[in-house]
């Protein structure tokens, strides 16, 4: 991926020097109560990777982005952080990634007459407070939307390429753009949605619906790096390759069996490999938001 000298964003909050966040207020939520004790620790970590926000359901968001809530958009900006330009490599990468995401959905939402807020990605080490609880490394990255951040260790990018058997520059870019999809989704109103529904649901539905959340982040993730290959050109041969196998390692079904148990598709929260690899692809080959209506589609 040849991503250096690219523009890098302004929305990097590095975190790693501050020692960790003690206590937030409350627990970050796992998506469909997935544990961590299965067995290895890839496989816990990433059985914890929220992912951002409560599984849920969503009617006619998207079409374009007309679809999303009245209002959606026009809440008041998380307050403002401390930024920072980190030097070291990994870091200028994501936030070269997250300066894409910036430009793609900001197009992409100005074409609908909308206006994108960019996320604040948070750096840290071990833990950190959010203003969705106290995040862990042993989480993975997530999304909150209460202070519309993305929060990353990034030994994460480590634990991918040498426990989970997901390599590569461009892997990395997708967690980062998957997260930044949820951003999306809370933009749209997708994550009111959610929560209003949630208290009315089954843990079946919860789970079945926190799936087909989860494949549309990986589809707006597909249409990202979609629109940014046709702008920059940025892709070496593999990179394309490298971004399916990642969502492949961490579908529900490669993850339970790595594990060594059985495959339960009824507890599934994010997807299986295949869903997450065709969604993922989805995206990246149409271009298209309304190619993303995962809620409405009869097979996923």
């Amino acid at each position: 991926m040849k991503w250096d000298g690219q523009r890098e964003s302004s929305q990097i909050e590095d975190r790693r020097g501050s020692g960790g966040g003690g206590r937030g207020g409350g627990g970050i939520r796992v998506g469909g109560g997935r544990g961590v004790g299965l067995g290895t620790i890839a496989v816990a970590l990433v059985a914890g990777w929220i992912f951002g926000i409560n599984p849920g359901t969503i009617i006619g968001v998207l079409g374009g982005l007309e679809g999303a809530a009245p209002g959606a958009t026009q809440q008041a900006p998380a307050p403002s952080a401390t930024r920072s330009a980190p030097q070291d490599e990994n870091a200028r990468f994501v936030s070269t990634v997250l300066a894409s995401t910036e430009d793609i959905w900001q197009e992409t939402f100005q074409a609908s007459g909308r206006d994108y807020r960019k996320p604040v990605l948070v750096l840290y080490r071990g833990s950190t407070r959010s203003a969705c609880g106290t995040g862990q490394a042993a989480m993975g990255p997530f999304y909150c939307p209460g202070d519309e951040k993305v929060y990353l260790d990034l030994g994460f990018f480590e634990t991918m390429r040498r426990q989970l058997g997901a390599p590569g520059d461009f892997a990395q870019a997708y967690v980062v753009a998957h997260e930044v999809g949820h951003h999306v989704q809370h933009l749209l109103g997708i994550t009111d949605r959610v929560d209003a529904l949630r208290g009315r649901q089954s843990e079946a539905q919860a789970n079945a619906m926190s799936v087909r959340l989860e494949l549309q982040a990986d589809c707006f993730a597909g249409v990202w790096a979609g629109r940014s290959q046709q702008a920059k050109n940025w892709l070496e041969q593999g990179d394309l390759e490298e971004a399916m196998n990642a969502a492949s390692q961490i579908g529900d079904d490669t993850l339970q069996q790595n594990a060594g148990g059985a495959v339960r598709p009824e507890s599934f929260t994010h997807g299986s490999s295949a869903q997450r690899m065709r969604w993922f692809q989805r995206g990246f080959q149409s271009g298209q938001v309304s190619q993303c209506d995962t809620f409405q589609a009869r097979s996923l």
